[in-house]
């Protein structure tokens, strides 16, 4: 049997993408299709006093004006659910207002533009409230959760900390704080809702097909055989895509009343506030070590922004939990219920802003123990889960920081800050461990032979630009012993199988685990001489007691060299390494793409991203590309990512874990200890601007 699994072979679906023949939720083909345009509320905190629509009624094309006096009968808003993406979403069902640009309208016309233009004459006078905006001052909007939105206790404690803290020959103390973000998807939310007979059809951008299939036949009080979710191509998720927004709600409700297909999209500017975000944080990490740099207390405590309208507690500190060895430990996450667009996940929830703090805290440590920061990594490392008392599935953080050393060329870093002055440019070198959790999810697949050597594989998996489609492809060759190019690949359509979809890395593993299971059943029955024609068999994965037993997780080391400029405090990432440990590699190619976009975005944490929030209004302030800064080709001029090799047989049957989210783990914090490194300035609040670089160089 060839190995395919692992290779580096091209995406399957590269051509039709680069083509343009890849149909996304606003490309689908439809019968005189007629556009939709949300309008959305002007105040942060109040209620709708007043709406007169008659002039956008009056406009040339309009064909349909709702607001929250006219709009369709839906199900109730659910607070808490088991699957919160599959909760009713419904949308204009009350004049109260809960956050900046909530929808207050959908106008829909002939033409796109003359849809626009009417929502633009929507006339609407707020009874405005006080809202409460700034997450450090929410005072008694402040609370402590039972637990986060993974489900597990939002505060851990082992032995005393503040004991440890005052007799520790060296600590830490500090505050760190990372600011809001957004996902900014290159392909906005979007749907395009058909309806023939009595089936709705929604071609959707969703990262969750049956979660986004229950959420929109529930919201519409439709039964589920009569509702079909299409998402074959999505144009980025990151997260922001998990839940189901007003375009795919109203686009449905919209056609069903006009009787011919409906498409709506939210702009860009919409995105920032209709859609979820990252929210805010403010984070304390102590830190206690005897002389050799054994670590005697950890504790990282967090607040962050939820909202009013709905709950979301990110896993900030969890992480934290299982990265280094201490005998006293102290863990806690504190919310506060703000007046803001509802936050969510974005890539790697919870790590990507929890260890830019424990990372850097980390390496302020080192500093002040005269100490390595690899060395001191090293010298902490748990020999099983430091909370759990459970064995790892497998852990190689320590051969990640050591190849990366030796092939990043660490030896060469003087840790004297400012003392590598290359003309203008002061060169400094950081380093920062990453951690992400790993999970597998139910899912089923199901896979057919068309003939004697050809296949196709069905899931309601989703591939949002990760891959999907080509490592699926792989399994079912290599399995088969077929070719690749002998595979079909089915996904993103409600009617297929159920899986978990793509989020939480667990997608490719939890998938590829339920396909490898129907392709194995297949080739059995294959091998006894049943005919190939039309035979079909169904897989299944679930997670077994090994995810109780072992503490799994996917591991990285991340390495940054930075140039600051001396006079302006200008910083230029010069390059960058990360080598990760993420079990069995199912697409090389794939897997370096996902991990060096996942380094790129930590680099843009550390050094510009950020989404300004105007405290008088409860509104975002970038909310266009022009405005929202992001690397550029120029500001990344040499990214690498390598991989161990590794089968992780606790797992999966694949021995896989994910990767999507991994790389962005620490790497903001890698290049926050190569700033330090390289000018002396040790910046705690995120991005890294140059104003805060200023006084050090001053």
């Amino acid at each position: 049997m060839a190995t395919v699994i692992g290779m580096p072979i091209d995406r399957i679906d590269g051509p039709a993408k680069v083509t343009g023949k890849a149909i996304y939720a606003a490309d689908v083909g439809a019968d005189k299709p007629v556009f939709g345009a949300i309008a959305t509320a002007t105040i942060a905190y109040g209620s709708i006093k007043s709406i007169d629509a008659s002039e956008a009624r009056r406009q040339p094309g309009v064909l349909l004006v709702w607001t929250h006096e006219n709009a369709p009968a839906q199900a109730p808003w659910v607070p808490k659910a088991e699957d919160p993406f599959a909760r009713p979403k419904p949308q204009l069902d009350s004049k109260k207002i809960q956050y900046y640009g909530q929808p207050v309208a959908l106008v829909v016309a002939t033409t796109f533009e003359a849809a626009r233009e009417a929502a633009a004459l929507i006339d609407v006078t707020y009874e405005k409230g006080e809202g409460v905006f700034d997450l450090e001052n929410a005072g008694k909007d402040t609370k402590t959760p039972k637990q986060d939105n993974v489900g597990k206790p939002a505060a851990s404690k082992v032995g005393d900390v503040d004991m440890a803290m005052r007799t520790g020959f060296v600590s830490v103390d500090e505050t760190y704080k990372t600011p809001y973000q957004n996902h900014n998807q290159m392909e906005p939310h979007a749907s395009t809702a058909i309806w023939d007979g009595d089936k709705l059809t929604v071609h959707c951008a969703v990262q969750l097909v049956e979660s986004a299939h229950a959420c929109i036949a529930t919201t519409l009080k439709l039964p589920p055989e009569k509702v079909e979710i299409v998402a074959e191509f999505i144009g980025g998720g990151f997260g922001g895509k998990l839940p189901v927004y007003g375009d795919a709600i109203l686009a449905g409700l919209a056609a069903r009343e006009l009787k011919r297909p409906v498409r709506v999209v939210l702009t860009r500017q919409q995105m920032a506030h209709v859609t979820t975000h990252r929210g805010a944080s403010v984070q304390r990490v102590r830190l206690a070590a005897q002389r050799d740099g054994t670590l005697t207390a950890i504790a990282h405590e967090s607040l962050a922004q939820t909202a009013r309208a709905d709950d979301f507690v990110e896993p900030i500190v969890a992480s934290t939990r299982s990265l280094y060895a201490a005998p006293n430990r102290f863990t806690q996450q504190r919310t506060a219920v703000l007046d803001l667009p509802i936050p969510g996940s974005m890539r790697a929830p919870g790590e990507a802003i929890g260890l830019l703090a424990l990372e850097q805290a980390i390496d302020e440590l080192a500093v002040k123990l005269d100490m390595d920061p690899i060395a001191l990594r090293l010298k902490n490392e748990p020999k099983d889960d430091p909370e759990k008392h459970i064995p790892f599935s497998t852990r190689n953080l320590v051969a990640c920081l050591q190849q990366g050393a030796d092939r990043f060329g660490w030896n060469k870093r003087n840790p004297k800050p400012g003392a590598n002055r290359q003309g203008q440019w002061l060169v400094g070198m950081g380093v920062a461990a990453a951690i992400r959790g790993n999970f597998l999810r139910k899912a089923e697949a199901k896979v057919t032979m068309t003939s004697a050597k050809t296949a196709t594989v069905e899931m309601d998996m989703t591939d949002i630009g990760t891959g999907s489609y080509t490592i699926f492809a792989q399994i079912a060759a290599e399995t088969l012993d077929i070719p690749v190019e002998a595979v079909t690949v089915k996904l993103g359509h409600s009617s297929y199988p159920d899986t978990p979809g793509s989020g939480g890395s667990f997608g490719a593993s939890s998938c590829g685990a339920a396909l490898l299971d129907a392709c194995q059943k297949l080739k059995a029955r294959l091998d006894k001489g049943e005919g190939p024609q039309g035979l079909t068999a169904m897989g299944k994965a679930a997670p077994g007691d090994d995810y109780k037993k072992y503490a799994q997780f996917a591991y990285g080391a991340h390495f940054a060299e930075v140039g600051v400029d001396a006079d302006t405090g200008e910083v230029r990432l010069r390059r960058m390494l990360g080598v990760f440990d993420a079990g069995r590699i199912l697409n090389a190619k794939t897997a370096r793409s996902q991990l060096i976009g996942g380094m790129i975005w930590g680099v843009s944490s550390a050094l510009y991203e950020e989404q300004p929030l105007d405290l008088r209004f409860g509104s975002f302030m970038s909310v266009d590309l022009a405005n929202y800064h992001v690397p550029v080709h120029a500001d990344i001029p040499s990214v690498e990512a390598a991989t161990l090799k590794e089968f992780d047989r606790h797992a999966n049957a694949l021995g896989s874990k994910g990767v999507g989210e991994l790389g962005i783990c620490g790497a903001g914090a890698a290049v926050a200890n190569a700033v330090y490194n390289a000018c002396g300035a040790r910046v705690r609040e995120y991005p890294i601007t140059v104003d805060k670089i200023l006084p050090a160089l001053s």
